[in-house]
C-alpha cells in the first residue's frame, strides 16, 4: 500500500494516549494525532525521528498523524489501523498462503452470535467461512523478539474467546500478528503484561484456531508485505 509524503520531525512527548507533540525542522512544535489505544512501550521514546502524515482536510483538528517511529536502525509503524489496511491489501492481492483460495473478504464481519465484529470474514469457493483478527505488534523486548500485547488488553483476550466461538460453530477462524517493528523476526504473547490473553491463545491453538505472524517492510512511500514469522506459544 502506498502513502501519500510524510513529514519528519522529533517526538518530544506522547501522552493522553491519542495526542503527541513533534518539533518539525523549521523549528514549529505541533501536536499531532496518535492513532494507538496501546503503551507503545519502547516506541515512543522522546527525542526519536518520526514520520507525520498529513491530511487535506480542513475539518480536522489536527491536521498531521503519527505514523512511524524511528529508533537507531528500526522503523516501527505505530498507527495501528496501518495493520488492517495492509492485510485487507495483501488479502485482495492473494499474497497470504493461509488464505489464497479466498477470493471473498469482508471487512468488520459479525461475528456467528451476531454480538460483535471480527477485522476479516474471508471465504471462498468450497470452503468453510473463515473469521480473521489482526493484531499489530510494535514491541520488541529483545533483538528480533517481539511481545503482544505491550499493555493488558481485556479486548484482545475477548477477540480470542470469539474466535474460539465460530470454530466451535464450525467455521475457521485465525489469528493474525502483524508485525510493525523492522527489527521483530518472531513474536510470543506477553505473560508478564498480561497472562490472561496468554492462557487464553495457547488454547485457542488446542481448540483449532490458526495462528500466523506477517511482517511489513516499512518504507517512506509504503508499507507491504514482506515475510512470514514465527509465533512462539507458551
Amino acid at each position: 500500500m502506498r502513502w501519500g509524503p510524510m513529514e519528519h520531525g522529533v517526538l518530544l512527548r506522547r501522552y493522553k494516549r491519542f495526542l503527541a507533540d513533534v518539533r518539525f525542522p523549521d523549528g514549529r512544535v505541533e501536536t499531532v494525532h496518535c492513532a494507538n489505544t496501546g503503551a507503545m512501550t519502547e516506541c515512543s521514546t522522546p527525542g526519536s525521528t518520526v514520520w507525520c502524515s498529513v491530511s487535506e482536510s480542513i475539518s480536522r483538528k489536527y491536521r498531521r498523524s503519527l505514523e512511524v517511529v524511528v529508533q537507531g536502525d528500526d522503523r516501527i509503524v505505530v498507527n495501528t489501523a496501518r495493520a488492517n489496511e495492509l492485510i485487507a491489501e495483501a488479502l485482495d492481492l492473494q499474497l497470504l498462503p493461509p488464505f489464497q483460495d479466498c477470493d471473498e473478504v469482508t471487512r468488520e464481519a459479525k461475528t456467528p452470535d451476531g454480538q460483535g465484529r471480527f477485522d476479516f470474514l474471508v471465504r471462498g469457493p468450497g470452503r468453510a467461512k473463515c473469521y480473521l483478527e489482526v493484531k499489530s505488534v510494535t514491541w520488541q523486548v529483545s533483538p528480533g523478539r517481539g511481545l503482544f500485547p505491550d499493555a493488558k488488553s481485556t479486548r484482545a483476550g475477548k477477540h480470542v474467546e470469539g474466535l474460539v466461538n465460530a470454530r466451535r460453530s464450525g467455521h475457521r477462524a485465525a489469528l493474525l500478528f502483524c508485525v510493525q517493528h523492522s527489527g521483530i523476526e518472531s513474536v510470543a504473547a506477553a505473560t508478564d503484561i498480561d497472562l490472561e490473553f496468554a492462557v487464553l491463545l495457547n488454547k485457542a491453538v488446542g481448540e483449532g484456531i490458526e495462528v500466523y505472524g506477517y511482517k511489513s517492510r516499512i518504507e517512506p512511500d509504503s508499507l507491504s508485505i514482506l515475510s512470514p514469522i514465527s509465533i512462539e506459544l507458551n
